[in-house]
């Protein structure tokens, strides 16, 4: 009995990938994040992290509020720099929509979450 091997779950953090290597986080800067975070119930929270600071992040959140019709807000944090969040799943809409605006190429967009 003392072969089995018992996973207890735990909660998701969507943030645990970009604070797992820090020998990476250097090269990681080039990458723009779209990222899930489950809040209570069906409610979850769309996050984009990485953009380049010569944009404007209220204007980005502006645009991304009216195409999507969804609240947001940006946030700073302290390791991650400014953040945008994004009311409900909007991962792919988001990735597109930075794509389309030429904001990022596509090959520099990684979706994490579920």
């Amino acid at each position: 009995m003392s072969d089995l091997d018992v996973q207890i779950p735990t909660a998701f953090d969507p943030f645990i990938e970009a604070n797992a290597d820090d020998s990476v986080a250097a090269g990681s800067k080039e990458y723009v994040h779209v990222r899930i975070q489950q809040r209570n119930g069906r409610n979850s929270l769309t996050t984009v992290q990485g953009l380049k600071k010569e944009f404007s992040y209220s204007k980005i959140l502006k645009d991304l509020k009216k195409e999507f019709c969804c609240n947001g807000t940006v946030v700073q944090d302290p390791e991650l720099g400014q953040v945008i969040q994004l009311q409900g799943d909007q991962r792919k809409n988001v990735s597109s929509f930075l794509v389309q605006a030429g904001i990022v190429k596509k090959d520099k967009i990684k979706i994490h979450g579920f």
